[in-house]
């Protein structure tokens, strides 16, 4: 992992509106060198002076790459020979962001890829020269393809995507391109109605249906273009899809993905140094939202700056979890208040039941949940570990006694929720998630106070979940928990428990159409267990059929896959306000939501990864490892199953 001094990559500066409303809100702000290995020099947003970035440089340096190289040229010609409504057509789109506000867009067309440049740049200087912008970033898409369709073949479409914001591709509604967005301006706007999950599940789609939305096509026109609005949605529109090229502050220029559910997003060899500095950025991200009074800012809908007010004392203690990791890969000494803050935020919310029993407490509900004392326990133990300290041994004990409350003691089962202040029996099952939270908890609090009873409880929970087959969860806490409980009871059922509840999922794993993000938690942490069968010299039977290499590659391509859910400044330009969300993580299909938890787990994850990631990588062939750079992931479009979901 990254060691002292890794840079700060992603540098956000809270808007006024967010000021506003999170007056109290602690911004972390980090002064560390650049370390030498880190290859790709990420953006920092920050407020320049004028002549930091003298006129317009991120146009030119774009204008120069694309039409220095024939083979950019060259591709755009080819894909479009058969591929376009009329002979000689081309148009380019500019995107143009100071990052504090959604970028413009201006569109160019010509007979020629040049002119068609050079029409749409005259528009866009001629706007930041008019306001005085302040560029940060730039990027340039060129249409490569364009089909005309009824405009009721987007039903098609977005039943064949099924999720929200999935359909990737950008909308004329003209053949002129007078009137046309970008695949990322079509999610940035909600331009696109998709059905739920529940009206696909129950194939209640209407084919004859028009799906865009006229009021918001209308409302980003006239309001955010400064264009005309229509007066309703042609029977024909353009579908097309574009090579895509962006250039940051630094005139750094990426190419861009330009198909699947990589589209719009940087180009790069995902390893080590591509990586780490996005895991620093998102637990960073992660920092800069906790309050004065140690709670989080919980969570925040981008597409129109929507912030979340709900809170999750669940996912409090997760997500200081993820902190406590930040300070282990940086040992900044600058960020420890704030994590004391959130700890002292957590223990604020914890009751006694009775001398040796405590619990934490969803107060906005009244009521206890399993998985709340054992993230407190997974919290508090890593604290602990990181920090050189023993101070919370006394109330690890008292939480997972509360833990040991809800364990039947015959068949290992939990109960999941009680009233508060009762403690009555409220809810027998909440969410399988709690389980393996649980038995992950109990191994933790026997580790700290060495009373085997607390090993006993994790034991029998292990037992049922091998009874009850638990690997059809796909369930990241019960890698966890196994891969707890055999530091201490390496029996040769559980080693192979772990494997399957792998190699059962890799399919499904492999081929998962969103972020989801906790499946990479559930392979990296069960890579661990992996390694320490190896180390171990238990015999393990199945170990003899399974599949390591693929187990390997799994884990590479989804950890490539997920970049498609982190907020790179080409992603970010088209929110409401870009350096609210630059540097995070952020779930897709959910309106681009942002929530503490999100972050948690695709930082758990991505952290295993790094952890592992040399011992994984000698698995994986170079070929391998270019197919996926490659945005080939040969997957199938699989939905979420019923009852699945990718949140805990």
């Amino acid at each position: 992992m990254a060691q002292n001094g890794v840079e700060k990559l992603y540098k956000k500066e809270p808007s006024q509106k967010t000021l506003a409303s999170h007056h109290n809100a602690r911004f972390l702000y980090f002064s560390l060198a650049v370390v030498a290995a880190v290859a790709i020099t990420f953006l920092a947003v920050r407020q320049l002076r004028k002549d930091e970035v003298s006129g317009y440089q991120q146009l030119n340096v774009l204008k120069n790459h694309i039409f220095g190289d024939n083979v950019i040229n060259g591709t755009v010609a080819q894909k479009l020979r058969g591929q376009t409504i009329k002979d000689d057509f081309y148009v380019v789109f500019i995107s143009v962001s100071n990052a504090k506000e959604r970028a413009r867009v201006f569109i160019g067309t010509a007979n020629n890829l040049a002119e068609a440049w050079d029409a749409a740049e005259r528009e866009t200087t001629a706007f930041m020269e008019k306001n005085a912008y302040n560029l940060m970033w730039a990027k340039a898409d060129i249409v490569n393809s364009m089909e005309r369709v009824p405009t009721t073949r987007l039903n098609n479409y977005v039943v064949s995507t099924t999720f929200q914001n999935f359909f990737r591709k950008g909308i004329a509604l003209d053949d002129n391109f007078d009137t046309a967005f970008l695949e990322a301006e079509i999610s940035g706007n909600k331009l696109l109605n998709y059905y739920t999950e529940r009206q696909l599940a129950a194939k209640n789609v209407d084919y004859e249906a028009n799906l865009l939305h006229l009021k918001n096509i209308n409302f980003y026109l006239s309001r955010w273009l400064g264009k005309k609005e229509v007066s309703k949605i042609p029977d024909e529109i353009i579908i097309f899809a574009t090579e895509g090229f962006f250039c940051d502050e630094n005139l750094q220029v990426y190419d861009l993905y330009n198909e699947g559910m990589a589209t719009g997003r940087r180009r790069g060899v995902v390893d080590r140094d591509y990586l780490e500095p996005i895991v620093l950025s998102a637990s960073e991200y992660l920092y800069d939202m906790i309050l004065a009074d140690g709670q989080f800012i919980y969570g925040y809908y981008p597409v129109f700056d929507n912030w979340m007010t709900s809170y999750n004392i669940l996912r409090h203690a997760g997500s200081l979890w993820s902190l406590i990791n930040l300070y282990r890969m940086t040992e900044n000494e600058s960020i420890v208040e704030g994590i004391d803050s959130a700890v002292e935020y957590l223990l604020d919310n914890i009751v006694d039941k009775n001398p040796d029993t405590v619990f934490l407490v969803e107060y906005k509900a009244d009521e206890i949940k399993l998985g709340g004392n054992a993230l407190a326990i997974i919290a508090l133990t890593e604290y602990m570990n990181v920090f050189g300290t023993e101070q919370y041994i006394p109330l690890v004990e008292q939480l997972a006694n509360g833990i040991l409350e809800l364990q039947n003691p015959n068949t290992g089962k939990f109960y999941h929720v009680l009233n508060y202040p009762s403690f009555t029996e409220k809810e027998a099952y909440r969410t399988v998630y709690y389980d393996g939270e649980a038995a992950f908890a109990l191994a933790r609090a026997y580790t700290y106070t060495g009373l085997e009873k607390f090993l006993e409880g994790a034991q029998l929970s292990v037992e049922y979940f091998i009874l009850n087959d638990y690997t059809r969860y796909r369930d990241h806490w019960v890698a966890y928990s196994l891969h707890e409980v055999t530091k201490y009871i390496p029996d040769p059922r559980y080693f192979e428990f772990a494997l399957k509840n792998v190699e059962k999922n890799l399919d499904r794993i492999s081929d998962q159409t969103t972020s989801f993000h906790t499946y990479l938690e559930l392979l990296a942490i069960s890579w661990q267990t992996y390694e320490r069968i190896l180390k171990s010299g238990v015999r393990v039977e199945y170990l003899e059929g399974f599949d390591v290499r693929y187990f390997a590659e799994t884990i590479y391509k989804r950890a490539a896959y997920m970049l498609n859910s982190f907020f790179f400044p080409e992603y970010a330009m088209y929110m409401k306000i870009p350096e609210n969300v630059l540097g995070s993580f952020f779930v897709r299909h959910d309106n681009f939501r942002i929530r503490i938890d999100d972050n948690q787990h695709f930082i758990g994850g991505y952290y295993y990864y790094l952890v592992n990631h040399d011992s994984i990588h000698s698995h994986i062939s170079d070929g391998f490892i270019r197919q996926i750079n490659a945005g080939d992931y040969q997957r199938s479009e699989i939905p979420l199953q019923a009852g699945e979901s990718d949140e805990d």
